[in-house]
């Protein structure tokens, strides 16, 4: 897939780190899921900052990988809150990646991260309206 222009969302990223050989499967590739898995965590601070309490997620739609994570990449992952509901929050993020001595940014991929905020039994409670 040949590279495209893109640029990065402007906020800060929720999550930012190198992508070492720990994060390898034994062909020397980043693992799917461990992006997978900063992509969740970041999503997860933007439910729970908003929620202002635990939430937890319960799916995630349109997960496409777009380009490979290189060992030594900086991966930066970007979360905004989407859409809520009752007791759900839409999370967008997307992953971005730059290879360590460049100052270009790639997006890798991106999905749709859903929570619940969940009370203290562990039962869905209410989230307040987006306002503005």
């Amino acid at each position: 897939m040949p590279f495209v222009d893109e640029t990065p969302p402007q906020d800060s990223p929720a999550i930012r780190v190198i992508a070492m050989p720990a994060d390898t499967n034994p062909h020397g590739d980043i693992f799917g899921g461990w992006l997978m898995s900063l992509m969740d965590s970041a999503a997860g601070s933007v439910a729970a900052r908003y929620s202002h309490g635990r939430a937890v997620t319960i799916s995630v739609e349109g997960m496409t990988f777009l380009r490979p994570v290189i060992v030594g990449d900086e991966v930066s992952v970007f979360a905004s809150l989407a859409s809520v509901g009752r007791t759900s929050m839409k999370i967008a993020v997307e992953a971005w990646r730059r290879a360590r001595h460049d100052d270009r940014s790639y997006r890798v991929t991106q999905a749709s991260f859903t929570f619940v905020a969940i009370g203290e039994d562990r039962q869905p409670r209410s989230v307040p309206p987006i306002t503005g």
